[in-house]
Formats: structure tokens, sequence, C-alpha cells
């Protein structure tokens, strides 16, 4: 039977090796994600044999949420046993994050088994790495015109070090306070993340970009590797008083971090219209469907 725990940062090897040899390219799929939004979910983790497990505990209908094991083995066999642990709990097994390829590979194994749903909201935002840095063509005509406004703010862009996390803490601590009023659930959850990604920030790999004006910080980002071809944008923080900044943070780390990578995953927008309309204003290359089965 499966037992399920907290990840732990002792977990890393372990898991980074199951992730690696699956080459998902989910945000999901990431090893600095899972640690740090833990709360967001409830979530807990378990291995079967060379897989690797992420289950999120947390959601309206009680029904634990599953994500499709990484690492190598028999697939039949291990959503075998993750079935059998949801029906120890009086739950039908639900598996998330899952892509077409993987739908496929499901319906080959357990035709006619499941429910499958989907919502767009939870689709990643993948882009060409070359168009976020270079940002050429009619299509980044309005891009251009925000970087030319950052370009007057006096900024300076430099990669993340240690010098710079009491101050982005700070910075967005303050964020947090000024919607306190408003704040639920995943606002809460999203301290607690960026929180882990200072505090583990060299022991998870994480590359970081910092903007100042005038010494003080006004945007920063984080994120890491997700496959062999994917750089994935984890977190994007920025004060929209100064016109442009999100444009000069976003091509600024682009170049610094992602240059190596074919493709730059910036997640999903949640089904908030505002992000969603961001999002799209940057021309994916193409949103990553990703699909939910429940097990009748």
């Amino acid at each position: 039977m499966l037992e399920f725990r907290d990840i732990s940062i002792n977990d890393k090897e372990r898991i980074t090796a199951a992730l690696e040899y699956s080459q998902f390219m989910g945000c999901e799929y990431s090893f600095s994600n899972n640690m740090a939004w833990k709360r967001l979910g409830d979530s807990q983790i378990a291995f079967y044999k060379d897989f690797y497990i992420c289950c999120s505990f947390r959601s309206e209908d009680g029904i634990p949420h599953f994500f499709l094991p990484s690492g190598s083995g028999d697939y039949r066999e291990v959503v075998t046993e993750m079935k059998m642990y949801s029906e120890k709990l009086g739950k039908p097994l639900r598996v998330a994050g899952i892509t077409e390829p993987s739908l496929r590979m499901l319906n080959e194994l357990f035709p006619d088994s499941f429910i499958t749903e989907t919502d767009e909201g939870d689709w990643d935002y993948i882009y060409l790495s070359d168009d976020l840095i270079s940002l050429t063509g009619r299509k980044y005509h309005g891009k251009r015109n925000h970087l030319a406004r950052y370009g007057e703010l006096g900024a300076v862009y430099s990669e993340m070090t240690e010098k710079d996390f009491d101050d982005c803490i700070t910075f967005s601590t303050l964020e947090y306070n000024s919607k306190a009023a408003d704040s639920d659930h995943s606002f809460i959850a999203e301290q607690y993340a960026i929180n882990t990604y200072f505090n583990y920030f060299n022991e998870l790999g994480l590359h970081g970009g910092v903007i100042r004006i005038d010494g003080k910080v006004a945007a920063f980002t984080i994120g890491d590797r997700l496959n062999n071809d994917t750089f994935c944008v984890h977190i994007e923080k920025a004060d929209t008083r100064f016109n442009g900044i999100y444009a000069g943070i976003n091509n600024s780390f682009a170049r610094s971090a992602a240059s190596g990578y074919k493709y730059i995953n910036r997640e999903e927008d949640l089904g908030i219209e505002g992000l969603r309309k961001a999002k799209q204003s940057y021309h994916p290359a193409f949103l990553l469907r990703k699909y939910t089965v429940t097990f009748k």
C-alpha cells in the first residue's frame, strides 16, 4: 500500500531522477514547485518502485488529486496501486496534470474506465525562448514599446544572489500586507512558496533576477530547469507604478536564465482574466493542454 508523507529537501535526488526520466513539460513536474507549493493543496508524496507520486489532499469535493507518476516502470501497475489507495479512502481515483500523450497511454491501458475533464485555466503557457528574448516581429510591437518605457526608468537588472534575498522577501511581504483584507488560502500559500524558494534557493538549483530602481527592489522573478529543453518561471513580482516594469523583468530574465532552452513555461492562468490577457499578449507557441481523469 502506498504511504504518503510531506516532501523534504532530502527527497531531491530521488525525485529529480524520476522527473528526469519522464521529461514531462507540465509545471507540476518540478521538484522546487512541489516543495514550495505543498501548502496550496495540502500535497504529500509517495514512491512506488521507481515511480514518484505527488497527491493533493485538499479539494472542494474531498477527492484527492493525484498527479500522473513520473519515473520508470509499469504504469498499469502503479495506477492500479493508486486506485487501491483511493478506494481504501472510499474515494474514486482522480489523476490530474495529464497531457495528451499520457492520456492516450491511459486509454490504452484502461479503456472505458474513466471520465476525462479539462479546464483551460490549468493549461500551461509555453513560449519559444527566442521570442521572449528578441521580441521581434509585428506581434511584439507593443511589448517593445513597453520595454522602451522600462528603459527610461534608470532601472538596473542583475542576477539574483543571496544579498538580494532579504530585500525581495520584504518586497513580497509589503505586497501581501497591502492585500491582506482580500487574502485567501491561495495567496497565503504563495507567500509560503516564495519563502521556500528563498530558504532553499541554492539547494533547489534556482535562478532569479532582480530589478532595482534607485537601489530599491522594483521587481524580482525566480525559475529553474524543467526538462532538457524547457525552463520554467515559477514566480514574478513587480511594482506596477513603474511603466514597463513587467516587460523589463520578463525580457531580462529570459535573456539571463533561459537562453539555452528552446521553450519557457510560464505556467497557467488559473482562469483569472487579467492574468490570461497578460499571458496571451506574449503569444505562446502553444498551450499545454492538461486533463483530469476520474476512474469509474
